[in-house]
């Protein structure tokens, strides 16, 4: 027990969460250690080493630090912001399709950053900031119309989703068709998702506003579990069933639209993330941080593989994650329909 002011805070530990979240950052840090030292410039890892102490010779510094590393960081950092949204989505709306690209807010937040850049030719802090509207706005409208209670609210924020979705995407080709070759380029590379010019002017934002958002979806991470159970069970726990819904709904949205801001709709990490960590942690609830710590591992892993698949050629990466998602959701799909025959 934590005491705080007199009072007391639990905190239930689950030893098998823990292990799995340790053997994932393990993970990470092999691929990031693969993906810091192999390329076509090679940096053994002592080289490595030596340059995130500050004593690696010039040319391995600018490979390492200036090159590779914000790439690393940056996916990371996505991969875990996504993986925790799509465990926040899908907890809410109790549907294993619940995250923030099947949804629409992804594509809420693309269609923002191409309106930015095709109609007032906005720099990249006005795209991002653009994303990030349109992803909350995006949410604030598949909220409204798919409002209601009853178990049939998370359905209805899919299929809701799925048609705004498509909508958006054909605002986004209609605006694409209105643009300047130079613009349609620029806007075209940003919608594929991609880390292959990510500096760190790019991270600093994405790690500030990581900062504050992580800390508020892992406290509501606790709320969710309750809401699992219905929402009058969760309000007989003294759960406050709406202010719960509403911070985890917001922080969730910010982080998918923060992601997409940061590096375009990487897409099928946040839909994949919680459900590759479910069987490993064995355990009932929203499993935010085990989703992210898998989020990070999904992303930076497909980052590593999508410079080394066609030699010569570094893909973007969210080319690679759409091809590995379509393949996993129609995995899942097929999945439940064998379920609802049984």
């Amino acid at each position: 027990m934590l005491r705080l002011d007199g009072g007391r805070i639990s905190l239930r530990w689950r030893p098998r969460t823990a292990v799995v979240c340790l053997l994932l950052t393990a993970a990470c840090l092999v691929v990031g250690a693969l993906g810091l030292t192999t390329g076509a410039y090679r940096v053994p890892l002592s080289g490595v080493l030596a340059c995130l102490l500050g004593h690696g010779s010039a040319a391995d510094s600018f490979i390492v630090t200036d090159l590779r590393l914000p790439r690393l960081v940056c996916a990371l950092l996505a991969g875990g912001a996504l993986g925790m949204s799509g465990a926040v989505f899908q907890s809410m709306s109790r549907n294993p399709l619940g995250s923030p690209d099947i949804v629409g807010f992804t594509s809420g937040a693309a269609t923002g950053a191409v309106a930015q850049i095709v109609l007032f030719h906005g720099g990249p802090y006005a795209t991002a900031l653009a994303a990030m509207g349109g992803g909350l706005v995006t949410a604030l409208v598949v909220g409204l119309v798919a409002a209601g209670r009853g178990p049939a609210v998370g359905h209805r924020v899919v299929l809701v989703g799925i048609g705004v979705s498509a909508m958006l995407t054909s605002l986004t080709a209609y605006l694409l068709t209105r643009a300047s070759l130079y613009e349609a380029q620029d806007a075209q590379i940003w919608l594929i998702g991609s880390l292959n010019s990510v500096t760190w002017s790019v991270v600093a934002p994405l790690a500030l506003a990581l900062a504050v958002l992580v800390p508020v979806t892992v406290l509501c991470a606790r709320a969710l579990d309750w809401l699992e159970l219905g929402e009058d069970t969760a309000r007989g726990l003294g759960v406050p069933v709406g202010r719960a819904r509403l911070v985890a709904a917001i922080a969730a949205t910010a982080l998918a639209a923060a992601t997409t801001a940061a590096v375009g709709p990487i897409t099928f990490v946040a839909l994949a993330a919680p459900h590759l960590c479910r069987p490993l942690v064995r355990s009932p609830g929203a499993l935010v941080v085990p989703s992210g710590a898998m989020g990070a591992l999904l992303l930076s892993a497909s980052d590593f593989a999508a410079g080394r698949v066609l030699p010569g050629t570094e893909l973007p990466v969210g080319a690679l994650t759409g091809v590995l998602g379509g393949l996993y959701l129609c995995r899942l799909l097929l999945a439940r329909r064998r379920a609802a025959r049984t």
